[in-house]
């Protein structure tokens, strides 16, 4: 029992520091490793696994729009980025350079990736000759480098895993519909897949994408009460394709230019779902995405007959289309109970020699922790509707967590308050002045999280100057 205790009490409390909990917990259950390269890290195999889950459900749904993927080189010469002004300011400050091939210095330097818009344009401008040509739905799965000050595991990184998505079109309509419809793929696949509710909504121009038009997002709301920016979707218009001169030709005949989006999601979700999901004894992962969907834990497992029908579940279920194993070490049935737990798989079965004899066998949820004698010959139905409300029960816990910490305010000193003392989101109407936008940060730390598709009216005034008031914005802390 010692040794059982002390599994758990490697995790500090989130109550009593939530930035330590969420490290305590990407280490115990080995999702990562720290690098001796500052600012990266290693993602090892069971948080690696999670990442492989979130790219298939992705692409799965990508491809499903008629999206391709392709591969962008890593590098990019300093000419190219610096073409579209606004993009290379925006990124300048993260941009990490390579000035030397083997000894000798290079003619031009060249920039590690932190986004590939210039690098899908130059290769659009050779491309795109003709309306037949349009539209391209391309995406790419790599890694980028923003040069980070301050880091932390999934959330932000010097070097990170993401998609990107770059498409061309003939019009700003489809531009723009496209923008939308990658928007509410992730909105839904968040929801849907990692039980995790979003809210969806435009970036005000200041928290918008460097060099879009406009951007969209959908923010989240972290067990803490931070936000986390969990995906962005912008339309370019054509102001990428002007910069660097990717033109067709119409059914008139007619020199046009394209419309461009981009959009991306990156391996931050994974703290994402740690943040919504987690609790005091570590993972908890919803059944859509975890890797190990069910954990077999043979119980006196020396005892005749008790690994050898653990095994033939495993097999059993494997064929049954879920993701089991079995864990069969000589560790006591106390540890791999804890251990299970750690890593937060989704159901655990308990089986031992008197489970045999009833011909049964103890499933217990890792979300509530319930336990429920089974039949053997209904476990694969058993087991199937456990995971499906598991799934749908941590979806509304999180939204009902989400909803209890959203607030609204209509005046100043209220709203001070409220992102002072109450962590979530808090909705308020603003202007559309940057100026206020930049007072509420300066006053509370807080920034525009996003303006939702869902608008309301609490009120006729700006919350900051008492203006007129033209937009609803959920405000909040973000990581």
């Amino acid at each position: 029992m010692a040794n059982e205790k002390k599994l758990v009490e490697a995790i500090t409390s989130m109550e009593e520091d939530f930035a330590q909990w969420y490290t305590d917990v990407v280490k115990k259950a080995e999702l990562i490793d720290y690098s001796s390269v500052k600012g990266c890290m290693v993602i090892k195999p069971a948080g690696y696994a999670i990442w492989e889950n979130i790219q298939k459900e992705l692409d799965t749904r990508f491809k499903a729009t008629g999206v391709e993927n392709v591969y962008m080189p890593m590098f990019i010469p300093e000419s190219l980025l610096q073409v579209e002004k606004d993009h290379v300011e925006g990124f300048a400050p993260e941009v990490a350079w390579v000035t030397h091939g083997g000894l000798e210095p290079l003619q031009e330097r060249m920039c590690v990736r932190p986004t590939s818009e210039t690098l899908f344009c130059d290769f659009y401008a050779k491309d795109i000759q003709s309306h037949r040509d349009l539209p391209r739905l391309y995406n790419q799965w790599c890694s980028v480098v923003r040069w980070e000050k301050t880091t932390r595991p999934f959330l932000r990184s010097r070097e990170f895993l993401w998609q990107e998505g770059h498409t061309a079109h003939a019009t700003e309509e489809e531009s723009e519909e496209r923008t939308i419809q990658m928007l509410n793929l992730y909105a839904d696949f968040c929801e849907s897949v990692l039980a995790m509710p979003v809210i969806k909504g435009k970036k005000t121009d200041k928290e918008k994408f460097a060099g879009a038009e406009s951007t969209y997002t959908i923010e989240a709301l972290m067990h803490d009460g931070k936000a986390l920016q969990s995906g962005t979707s912008h339309n370019f218009g054509d102001g990428f394709a002007k910069a660097f001169g990717i033109q067709y030709t119409d059914k008139e005949n007619k020199l046009q230019y394209v419309h461009q989006t981009s959009w991306g999601m990156t391996t931050r979700l994974i703290g994402a779902i740690i943040m919504v999901h987690g609790d005091n004894s570590g993972l908890v992962l919803p059944p859509r995405i975890a890797p190990t969907q069910i954990m077999i834990i043979p119980i006196q497992q020396k005892k005749e007959g008790v690994l050898e029908k653990s095994a033939a579940l495993k097999e059993q279920l494997l064929k049954a289309g879920f993701r089991v194993k079995v864990d069969d070490t000589d560790k006591s049935p106390g540890w791999k109970f804890s251990e299970a737990e750690m890593r937060g798989i989704p159901l655990r079965i308990e089986i031992g020699p008197k489970d045999l004899e009833a011909k049964q066998c103890v499933i217990v949820r890792r979300d509530t922790r319930e336990k429920v004698i089974v039949s053997l010959d209904e476990l694969e139905t058993k087991v199937a509707e456990a995971l499906e409300t598991m799934q749908g029960d941590m979806l509304e816990r999180a939204r009902a967590h989400r909803d209890a910490h959203t607030y609204e305010a209509t005046e100043y000193e209220e709203f001070n308050k409220l992102l002072d003392t109450k962590p979530g989101f808090v909705k308020a109407m603003w202007c559309g002045d940057e100026a206020c936008e930049l007072k509420i940060k300066d006053d509370t730390t807080a920034t525009s999280r996003c303006m939702p598709f869902n608008q309301e009216k609490l009120s006729e005034k700006c919350i900051c100057c008492g203006k007129e008031a033209k937009k609803l914005v959920y405000w909040g802390k973000a990581y």
